[in-house]
């Protein structure tokens, strides 16, 4: 029996701990065991063989998708010309091939333009504004980090809880035998990175099947004591995964797909595309030594591709518009909590994350001493790969093939920049000056354009 098998929370609780009624009103309830041991939650026989349809070009959301926040690009070509040329000049210096963008400023979606081809190759197909593109890490905080969010929420995770109440695998044994630190992590040092496991392990030259992969996962070694110090870990994130998927009985990206991704319409998000997309997808690599074959609409981490395509962190495809729509509900919370100067944005997106759930997770830890993390999300550092723009307050996420997600409250912005950087192969790093670049030449501009009009108001 695990030393917390007995550890009482509070159901339904608030950012401080309190008891939260319907109203929102705290009250002396009964505290519940989330967890009284480990057998209760743990359901090894989660298996759903049903695929996407694939007799559309989009997923099946069942609701129709309203176009939020409201367009209004119509003149991004002159407002955004330089933020566009430094991407025209890195499609053109190779930097990537392809890139997708979307920016949203105060309930509008003021940019959405698409960059380049799919390859180098001048007859390769252009991208539009309706190609998905392979998240990679920003799985991390638009699903996996969203689905622990809500069951959070719901009071079905207590982020104190030991990970190993939910994952008995991860305490049985390490790698190298038995660690007794393992039982001392918790689901709040996997969200932060900063549970002393490794960063990356190429856990697939090994494991040649889902189970195969995470049993190499749950016994990866801990490289320092947990909570000590902060090493973004892939690892990590797959555990986070799987023990988010047996607390909600459930798979991730269904989860995703029912409580998020339906709900707000994002049509072109999704694990796995069905193979009706795959032609609209940038490839991300050509695989000469794993897989054999030009990577397009299937995952390009190694390790997400043997478990399935589905992992904690990595797997997620989605276009720049869908990203957008969701940081839109992101700044909603915001507004809603009353963080943010703007007043009026109208709530026309169901309320998925409370503005106090929000602000705990995406709030910057205060250790590891040091640290830039927040609860599954990063906040900018010095420098930052978001630029010069973004504030302390700011949230966000990169992925490895190119791709990234800032998010700034007070100005009720966000960028999504999404590209294949990592066509043919990854040794092209030319994103990491590109993208501060270009942020903060929409950065520039969105200032101007706001001088502009309040020149015009005074007049």
């Amino acid at each position: 029996m695990l030393r917390w098998s007995n550890r009482q929370v509070n159901a339904g609780h608030g950012v401080d701990g309190t008891k939260l009624l319907k109203n929102g009103n705290s009250a002396d309830t009964p505290k519940q065991q989330l967890y009284p041991s480990p057998e209760l939650c743990y359901n090894p026989n989660i298996e759903y063989k049903t695929p996407l349809a694939e007799s559309s070009s989009a997923p099946d959301t069942g609701v129709q998708s309203n176009r939020f926040p409201v367009p209004a690009y119509d003149r991004q070509d002159v407002i955004f010309s330089e933020a566009f040329q430094v991407l025209d000049s890195a499609v053109a210096q190779h930097a990537f091939p392809a890139a997708s963008i979307a920016v949203s400023s105060y309930g509008k979606l003021v940019a959405l333009k698409a960059f380049g081809r799919f390859t180098y190759e001048t007859a390769s197909p252009q991208v539009t504004n309706a190609s998905p593109f392979d998240l990679a890490s920003v799985s991390k905080a638009v699903a996996t980090t969203s689905m622990a969010m809500i069951l959070y929420q719901r009071g079905l995770l207590d982020l104190e809880a030991p990970v190993a109440a939910i994952v008995p695998e991860f305490a049985e044994s390490g790698a190298s035998g038995p660690d007794a630190r393992r039982r001392d992590v918790t689901f709040h040092m996997l969200l932060a990175h900063c549970s002393g496991l490794p960063a990356y392990e190429k856990l697939f030259l090994n494991a040649k099947t889902k189970t195969q992969l995470l049993t190499a996962a749950f016994t990866v070694p801990l490289s320092v004591d947990p909570g000590i110090r902060v090493e973004y870990s892939d690892i990590g994130f797959i555990i986070l995964g799987i023990a988010l998927e047996r607390i909600a009985d459930e798979t991730l990206d269904r989860f995703c797909q029912r409580e998020l991704f339906g709900r707000l319409g994002m049509a072109r998000t999704t694990y796995n595309p069905p193979s009706a997309w795959r032609s609209f997808i940038p490839p991300t690599a050509d695989d000469r030594s794993l897989r054999h074959r030009i990577i397009q609409g299937e995952v390009q981490d190694e390790n997400a591709s043997v478990l399935d395509g589905v992992a904690g962190h990595a797997g997620l495809f989605a276009t720049a518009e869908d990203l957008a729509t969701f940081a839109h509900i992101l700044l909603q919370a915001w507004s809603a909590a009353g963080d943010s100067k703007t007043v009026g944005l109208e709530s026309l997106r169901p309320e998925i994350f409370r503005p106090e759930t929000l602000a705990f997770f995406t709030r910057r830890e205060v250790s590891p001493a040091g640290t830039s993390r927040a609860l599954g999300w990063d906040t900018p550092s010095s420098p930052s790969q978001s630029g010069k723009y973004f504030s302390a307050g700011s949230f966000g996420h990169l992925g490895y093939t190119g791709t990234s997600l800032w998010i700034e409250p007070r100005r009720q912005l966000s960028i999504t920049l999404l590209t294949n950087r990592t066509w043919p192969d990854c040794t092209n790093e030319a994103i990491k000056q590109v993208r501060p670049r270009f942020h903060d030449a929409i950065g520039a501009a969105l200032e101007i354009s706001a001088q502009g009009k309040n020149e015009t108001n005074i007049k």
